[in-house]
């Protein structure tokens, strides 16, 4: 795959370029608590399952499945978010092992790099200041006003339309989940591909319809950059 066919990478955070070490499903606790549900038994392990199965998806999406009235969903994503916050404050984001420079790789042989996630872009702004990352991508995109989160295909388009990309055949996805692969699949993107840093196994990644599977992103740099 030569360079110039892609020009724009579309580029999961939490499992793809960053370790989630546990983060969210310790996030999900907190919530689930100011959620209501039992601190432990059947409703609790399948809230926790769900959540399991739906990474990459957008988290206030998650608890309005997961909860029956928009007020208690509300209360839960917003607890999830000051508790995600609060790890990224204490110093638990890290970034996967050369994920930085797969990116820098993939800017300086001209391909554009968006940087997506399924987390408030108050949440994503903490964790890029916590990382160092304010240069690593050319754009920035989380769920919001107009822009649904995965698996819809708004990140992708969005990220199309504000980089200039001239097709979705010239934009490639790179995310850990079903949720990606399917958000990458419904925007039409040329490469859907499934890293194995994150969240679903190879199976999973395979079963949802991944064009490629990458160890890393790293593979994924030279995948695209390859001559």
């Amino acid at each position: 795959m030569q360079d110039s066919e892609i020009q724009l990478a579309v580029v999961d955070m939490a499992g793809t370029t960053v370790a989630d070490d546990g983060l969210v499903v310790e996030a999900f606790e907190a919530a689930a608590d100011a959620g209501g549900l039992p601190p432990s038994g059947p409703e609790r392990e399948h809230a926790r399952q769900y959540v399991l199965d739906t990474m990459g998806q957008s988290k206030i999406t998650v608890f309005r499945a997961l909860f029956d009235h928009e007020d208690t969903a509300q209360r839960a994503n917003a607890t999830f978010e000051e508790s995600y916050a609060s790890l990224i404050a204490a110093g638990r984001a890290e970034p996967i092992p050369g994920a930085a420079e797969a990116l820098s790789r993939l800017r300086g042989g001209g391909i554009k790099v968006a940087l997506t996630t399924g987390f408030s872009p108050d949440t994503q702004g903490k964790l890029i200041s916590a990382l160092g990352w304010h240069d690593i991508a050319d754009l920035v995109l989380a769920p919001g006003e107009g822009v649904r989160g995965r698996p819809y295909p708004d990140l992708i388009l969005t990220a199309l339309l504000r980089t200039g990309a001239d097709s979705v055949q010239s934009v490639a996805a790179l995310g850990d989940t079903a949720s990606d692969i399917e958000s990458a699949l419904r925007a039409g993107c040329a490469v859907a591909a499934g890293t194995l840093t994150g969240a679903h196994g190879e199976r999973q990644l395979v079963a949802a319809g991944a064009t490629h599977i990458v160890t890393s992103v790293s593979d994924f740099a030279d995948l695209l950059l390859k001559g």
